[in-house]
């Protein structure tokens, strides 16, 4: 059990569910109380999305068997506790319990799922092995997956689009940071990601740009949102000083555990800003 929980990598299923629960309660539907905003079709909506994600986890590991062998040796599963075999067909009983589900509340948000989990497999398969190309794909599915609950309540919303631009922006860092970290493996089998192609320096100098796209969006918002002081200062303590901490430590970072460390960074500071959604106004 405790290999699987690692395999669909449960952190981020939790962080996910986070994220949709509180767009549903505090931008979808503010005036309803938590049990008040939920409802059936909701809750087929986050189990289609964590299905389609677990999935997405599972056939990223399929594909990554030997690269994961050098660039973490500790957490594989595919291969060493679950037979490749399984671990495909598991991926498509889950992307096909996602996308039928997706189907039943709604044939747009059966479409989106069916894209999710073909962006998915394609990431998996060739997408992360091109430059730029595969971070842009996971930081859309993460603007998507905080989009798609407003678009299955019918309910438009400018602040779950901000928060979609946000989740976009910190998860391209990170995804951008995970190449760094990943550099020895995805060399070895001719991977052509940002820091093989452009080398470590180069891909730091898009990290700083990529960063103050960040800073600057986080700033905008700060600024349209001057009246209310306590979300402003949430997010000055919770977003924007971590990054400055994360700007920081990108500079020096040269180790492979370095750069875990950044991407730990970029997860807390995703998770603190879906928080500001309780202090939102």
């Amino acid at each position: 059990m405790k290999q699987f929980l690692t395999l669909i990598r449960l952190p981020n299923l939790i962080i996910m569910l986070l994220a949709q629960l509180l767009v549903r309660k505090c931008l979808v539907f503010p005036e309803r109380s938590l049990l008040q905003s939920l409802s059936w079709p909701f809750a087929v909506l986050v189990v289609a999305t964590l299905c389609i994600a677990a999935a997405g986890y599972i056939i990223n590991d399929y594909y990554d068997v030997k690269i994961d062998r050098i660039n973490k040796p500790e957490r594989v599963v595919v291969g060493k506790f679950l037979t490749r075999r399984k671990a495909m067909m598991i991926h498509l009983y889950l992307s096909a319990a996602g996308v039928l589900l997706g189907v039943i509340i709604g044939w747009r948000i059966g479409a989106v799922l069916l894209g999710v989990a073909l962006l998915l497999w394609g990431y998996s398969a060739q997408f992360k092995k091109r430059p730029f190309v595969g971070n842009l794909t996971i930081a859309l599915l993460a603007a998507v997956m905080v989009l798609v609950v407003p678009l299955q309540a019918g309910q438009p919303s400018l602040a779950a689009w901000a928060y979609g631009v946000f989740a976009f922006l910190i998860s391209l860092v990170r995804e951008v940071i995970k190449d760094m970290e990943d550099v020895q493996g995805d060399a070895s089998f001719r991977c052509r990601t940002l820091p093989i192609v452009l080398g470590i320096p180069q891909t730091k100098w898009i990290l700083y740009l990529l960063v103050g796209f960040f800073l600057i969006f986080t700033g905008f918002v700060m600024l349209k949102r001057l009246n209310e002081p306590l979300f402003v200062g949430y997010l000055f303590i919770g977003v924007v000083l971590p990054t400055f901490v994360l700007i920081r430590q990108i500079i020096t970072a040269d180790r492979k555990k370095e750069y875990a460390r950044l991407s730990w960074i970029c997860k807390g500071i995703m998770v603190t800003g879906i928080c500001s959604m309780l202090v939102l106004h």
